[in-house]
């Protein structure tokens, strides 16, 4: 059954969506800036998988902006939980140096904040990720990691701004036919290339650090 959640879309056809379908080329962009500065910094594996995991938001967004169909909502929706939850255990081992099998902890204590805002507030997957990001801000700042914690809270903004566009898409599609959601691919693109470079950089940080 097809899927038309979107201004752009006008049929059941491969390419009703072409601007949704072709803007995820941004995020294949961005992995390739994001794997440059993972290579550049020495990032460990862990920082590596983000990158993949971005590669495969990509294309599982560009599956569902052209086959748009029930079982291709699950190649978009995937990769992007598999991202969040990635990376929250990247933060704990990187971020708090929480050993491995505490890091792991990140995961159910992040699918709990993200149930527990669905419950007060809605808004749906993208909102507990938007406030976990300014919770991880201050979790920083009581660390005292105060350069870290501005590029959390810069990023939080940006993906404020890029999930604003998402919502907005459907609100006025006669008047403007091809919607916003592509916007929200472009920013979206920024927002997690930022968030694997400010990982790597800190990757590279820490290791400065244990040599000295």
């Amino acid at each position: 059954m097809p899927v038309d959640g979107y201004c752009e879309r006008t049929g059941p056809e491969f390419w009703s969506e072409p601007v949704n379908a072709w803007t995820n080329l941004a995020f294949l962009v961005a992995a390739w800036f994001a794997w440059r500065e993972v290579r550049r910094r020495g990032a460990p594996a862990c920082v590596t998988a983000l990158v993949l995991v971005l590669v495969a938001i990509g294309l599982g967004s560009f599956t569902f902006h052209t086959v748009a169909t029930r079982w291709a909502v699950w190649f978009d929706t995937v990769p992007i939980a598999a991202f969040m939850l990635t990376y929250v255990v990247v933060f704990a081992k990187l971020f708090l140096g929480a050993p491995w099998r505490w890091a792991w902890l990140g995961i159910p204590l992040f699918i709990g904040f993200a149930v527990l805002v669905n419950l007060v507030l809605g808004g749906g997957s993208y909102l507990p990720a938007l406030l976990a990001m300014v919770v991880l801000a201050a979790v920083l700042v009581a660390r005292g990691q105060r350069v870290d914690a501005v590029w959390f809270l810069g990023i939080a903004v940006l993906f404020g701004v890029s999930l604003a566009f998402r919502t907005i898409d459907q609100w006025d599609c006669r008047d403007f036919p091809l919607g916003t959601h592509f916007v929200w691919h472009l920013l979206n693109s920024v927002v997690l290339f930022l968030l694997i470079r400010v990982a790597a950089s800190r990757a590279a940080g820490n290791r400065v650090a244990d040599r000295g």
